[in-house]
């Protein structure tokens, strides 16, 4: 069991620094393309987006994620998923590549004929490195994926970044974007020590079909409902706005999809090792949501209440209209985490059928939401919508968790409680910080900045403030942890 911790210590750290590192170079050429191109230009990519999302889907069909469920995956398995992820991505990508005309003419946007067939590279050479990636997470050494990513992301953003300088529009996007895919994937293959067999073996297929297919629904509704708001935006509302949604929308994805990922990858095959022993996943259980909590709450309330500061330091004033939107979903996204670890416990116990359940509830209460706001023409609205849907979803996915895994639902109540409460004092006492006045129309303004830094410092503060007066034990433990680690580097 401390090896078992070791590692997962380990995985962790590597898969911290991966995301931590990976979003550093993807924020700064986020932020360098989002001052040089147009609105209309990333309009352009958010449709294409929505596409791609769906390509990549059905190239993993779930199976991925099964593999990091089973408990010891052989060979065969692997091998199997590999030659059924290029199968798969040859016909979606040469369905795609003859559709890219209609997709054109629906949108009312001729250039995406060309940049379609070029951007749907990218999920297939993405599907090259599933089982790459995948492997290594079962093995729990992830040093190379983070590796992989950091490599792929300085090239690709640099590549990107030359291409709007040159004035490529939207091409420098589409480009960096089939780049970071070839190089990760080139990455993985180059350094993971694994080829397929000549095997396609129809025993490995059942065994992971029943987790895998119960995952591909989730995730099949999940992006449905993931996609439809920039598939109405574009279509119904304007390529313009659809610009401002993607920036919003992008931003405010960094920390919750970075966290779940965190998660995901560094919690599941952790939890799949004791799921025969309910004491000590229970146990684990706990941890992980107290641990979650810890970091969500305050890092995404934190973000969301510096959103107005945050967007002027980095764009000046061009994406205004971005702020109110990005505020409302990084709120959503601390639900979005939630859900994800909550169907992570289910998961790793291999129960499918309830993921699938929860994923029902979301996409239900997402389309009634979008059909109550989508006639108002305000994007406001429509996250409002957004939010409303995720709170009813992440209710109830504890709903279900508890009910699966015997963790009782006051319980994961228990966990989160001073956590949220300490993330509502902290947007509460943001929000009423004065903004100093000064020159905003131009990125980089000092103005900004010592807005932002007052914001952020105000925000730990209170934050620890908090939890300081819950007595909430993750905080003499990190505490302890960061003595410990400096100890030891004193020592040597």
């Amino acid at each position: 069991m401390s090896e078992l911790k070791a590692r997962t210590a380990k995985t962790l750290k590597w898969n911290t620094i991966d995301r931590v590192a990976s979003q550093v170079l993807y924020g700064l050429s986020g932020i360098v393309l989002a001052n040089l191109l147009s609105k209309e230009d990333f309009g352009l990519v958010g449709v294409l987006a929505v596409f791609q999302a769906f390509a990549i889907l059905f190239v993993d069909s779930g199976f991925g994620s099964a593999l990091l469920q089973k408990k010891e995956p052989d060979n065969d398995d692997y091998s199997t998923v590999f030659w059924f992820n290029l199968i798969v991505s040859a016909v979606v990508y040469t369905i795609l590549y003859f559709s890219a005309p209609a997709i054109a003419h629906f949108f009312n946007a001729p250039q995406l004929t060309s940049l379609s067939r070029v951007m749907f590279l990218t999920f297939v050479l993405t599907g090259l490195g599933i089982v790459q990636t995948n492997r290594l997470m079962k093995q729990m050494d992830v040093k190379q994926i983070a590796i992989a990513d950091l490599f792929a992301l300085s090239v690709s953003a640099c590549l990107g970044i030359a291409l709007a300088i040159a004035g490529a529009g939207a091409w420098a996007i589409v480009w960096q974007s089939v780049a970071l895919a070839a190089l990760k994937s080139g990455w993985l293959w180059a350094t993971g020590h694994w080829s397929p067999k000549l095997v396609f073996s129809r025993s490995s297929l059942h065994d992971i079909k029943r987790i895998g297919l119960s995952v591909f629904a989730t995730q099949f509704f999940n992006t449905v409902f993931l996609n439809v708001y920039q598939f109405v935006i574009g279509k119904w509302y304007s390529l313009t706005q659809l610009g401002s949604y993607t920036q919003a929308d992008k931003w405010s994805k960094m920390g919750s999809a970075s966290l779940s990922q965190i998660f995901t990858s560094s919690f599941v095959p952790l939890l799949a090792k004791v799921q025969d022993d309910i004491a000590t996943f229970h146990r684990y259980m706990q941890r992980i949501d107290r641990f979650s909590a810890l970091l969500a709450f305050p890092a995404l309330t934190i973000v969301a209440a510096c959103g107005e500061s945050i967007f002027h330091f980095l764009f000046g004033t061009k994406w205004d209209t971005a702020i109110p939107i990005f505020r409302i979903l990084c709120i959503r996204g601390i639900g979005v985490v939630f859900i994800s670890l909550y169907s992570n416990f289910i998961m790793s116990l291999g129960h499918g059928k309830q993921i699938v359940i929860i994923e029902i509830v979301k996409d239900v209460s997402t389309a009634v939401a979008l059909l109550a706001t989508v006639f108002t023409m305000s994007l406001e609205a429509l996250v409002w919508g957004q939010l409303a849907a995720t709170l009813a979803t992440w209710i109830a996915a504890a709903i279900i968790a508890s009910h699966t895994t015997g963790y009782r639902l006051r319980e994961f109540v228990s966990d989160i409680f001073p956590f949220a409460f300490s993330a509502l004092v902290v947007f509460l006492v943001i929000d009423v910080i004065p903004i100093p006045s000064g020159s905003i129309t131009r990125p980089l303004n000092i103005a900004s900045l010592a807005a932002l830094s007052i914001q952020c410092l105000t925000g730990i503060i209170v934050s620890l403030t908090v939890l300081y007066l819950f007595k909430v034990p993750e905080l003499k433990e990190g505490y302890t942890l960061i003595l410990t680690r400096l100890g030891k580097r004193e020592s040597h």
